[in-house]
């Protein structure tokens, strides 16, 4: 009887190790499949995480439609790469977060290229030229950076405007820096009175200019020249490079020009 008791002790003892191995295995396999998937660029439909306030690279029209530069220039890499897209707006402070976590799969609305951001996220090459400048209203006494001494300055949070302030010298000299969501309540907060000035993206500002000429004026040193470039998850370099591959044709074929034509007047794609 007690020979018994033994083999079968021996038995379930085996089965429960053959059980487990099994239950290993297919972990295993699950994990390698949920990690694969985060790396496919094999996928139906791009989610793009977008500030939906940055005119006019990306923002809402009078209709509630997201538009822009970087709106069409998306749509019109997607249909070279065979894929769908949905812009999604976002936390622009939180945008590498968002694109890390899977959320989104592709960071592109004037996305500055920074060596701080290169370790975070892969880049495309640039494709448009920037600068931050400073703008002020129409009639404001500032006329160069020096003048920003003892003023109240806005800027849009975890922006690269941010970056280019804090390297300039003028920076220890100013009075109050502001952050801000975007940059729109940053100007509407100028034209308000409630702040001097505020940095922010020449491209941006040109489009503002457009329409409110007589409301602002930028001065004409500029803090800092850069370049916009398309943001990719780490470690998704087959992403990448297809969505490299899409970006050179459209400049090859001139569809990024006429693109860069209908928002800015002029191709000022980089080639």
């Amino acid at each position: 009887m007690k020979r018994l008791w033994t083999m079968i002790l021996a038995i379930g003892l085996v089965l429960a190790l053959v059980a487990g191995c099994s239950s290993n295995s297919q972990s295993k396999n699950q994990e390698q499949s949920s990690d694969s998937s985060t790396t496919s660029s094999e996928k139906e439909t791009l989610v793009i995480g977008i500030d939906d306030k940055f005119a006019p690279m990306g923002f809402r029209d009078e209709n509630n439609e997201i538009v822009g530069f970087d709106i069409d220039y998306a749509r019109a890499a997607a249909e070279k790469m065979g894929v769908e897209v949905q812009f999604q707006p976002i936390d622009w402070k939180t945008k590498e977060a968002e694109l890390n976590s899977g959320r989104i799969d592709l960071i592109w609305n004037g996305y500055t290229i920074t060596d701080e951001r290169k370790e975070k996220v892969l880049f495309t090459k640039p494709y448009l030229a920037n600068a931050q400048v400073v703008v002020t209203l129409a009639d404001s006494p500032i006329e160069k950076l020096a003048d920003l001494e003892g003023k109240v300055v806005g800027l849009q949070a975890l922006s690269s405007a941010a970056d280019a302030l804090n390297a300039n010298p003028i920076k220890d000299k100013i009075k109050t820096v502001t952050e801000f969501a975007d940059n729109v309540t940053a100007l509407n907060d100028l034209k308000n009175g409630r702040i001097d000035a505020v940095v922010i993206d020449e491209i941006v500002i040109n489009y503002y200019m457009t329409k409110e000429q007589e409301t602002f004026k930028v001065l004409e040193e500029s803090l800092a020249p850069e370049e916009y470039g398309v943001g990719v998850k780490k470690g998704n370099e087959e992403l990448l490079e297809k969505l490299q591959k899409a970006l050179d044709e459209l400049n090859a074929d001139g569809t990024a020009a006429e693109i860069s034509k209908k928002w800015f007047g002029e191709d000022k794609i980089l080639k």
